[in-house]
């Protein structure tokens, strides 16, 4: 209990961060992909894997110039297709690496880095920018909802090999608790867009809580308890942000898609 508290103290900052917005939340999204990859890399050379670091770094920062200084979208499919094809020239040094390294180097720079660039594409949907809270209300909410239920409630356990402490009762709860808070977000700063609030709410407190047990997939093949110690009781910025990393593109998809 108490280092939840002291986490979610901690997280505070970045709460500012997404208040001020615009170039700030940019690096702050920028900075976050490079530490979460970092940490997931991490996992894998804990392993005997060798990812390519720099191949990452070098393409987080690609990612966010292009951001920077180009509209058409792509541009970001040009991206992808660079970061495929570096991954997979990355194991021309056949003779240290092997595929685990190209594989493990593409999957996390497309899971941690790619995915949460879409907390900077939700803010940048102008009108619809605001619903970029609606990523943190899911996926932070659906976890702290989740784990209070199942504390109180929980019996049936949810999926013991992947997460034995999660129960079918705390996922219930959190996914409530996330409709509930993204209605209210909807009801007091945007009522015109309840409806889609609360449809994002039922949606992410799904969606993220398949981000949470991915990760622990991840860490449980990499024979890892966390993926760094950063933040009390949560570990590193991978493990406190494991369910933006979905959250964060279904509420922008559901943007482009449906709004």
């Amino acid at each position: 209990m108490k280092t939840r508290v002291i986490s979610g103290l901690i997280m505070l900052p970045f709460g500012i961060i997404v208040l001020l917005g615009g170039k700030v939340l940019m690096l702050g999204c920028f900075i976050i992909g490079i530490m979460s990859v970092r940490e997931f890399f991490n996992g894998f050379t804990s392993m005997g894997i060798k990812p390519g670091y720099l191949l990452a770094y070098v393409s987080t920062l690609a990612l966010y110039g292009l951001n920077l200084f180009v509209t058409d979208a792509r541009w970001y499919m040009l991206w992808f297709f660079g970061v495929v094809l570096l991954s997979l020239l990355y194991l021309f040094n056949i003779q240290e690496r092997r595929l685990e390294d190209g594989m493990a180097t593409l999957t996390g720079i497309l899971y941690t880095v790619f995915f949460s660039f879409h907390v900077t594409l939700v803010e940048q949907t102008g009108e619809y920018g605001l619903l970029v809270w609606l990523i943190f209300l899911t996926a932070f909410g659906t976890d702290v909802m989740a784990y209070f239920t199942g504390y109180a409630f929980g019996k049936h356990k949810l999926c013991p090999h992947i997460s034995p402490k999660k129960t079918i009762e705390g996922s219930i709860g959190g996914i409530l608790g996330s409709v509930l808070l993204c209605g209210v977000f909807g009801w007091v700063l945007i009522p015109r867009l309840l409806i889609h609030c609360l449809i994002i709410g039922l949606m992410g407190g799904i969606v993220s809580q398949f981000g949470d047990l991915t990760a622990s997939i991840f860490k449980r093949k990499m024979g890892i308890k966390d993926y760094g110690n950063l933040i009390p009781g949560h570990g590193g910025i991978l493990d406190r942000f494991d369910s933006v990393l979905f959250t964060a593109p279904m509420v922008y998809y559901y943007i482009a898609l449906v709004l």
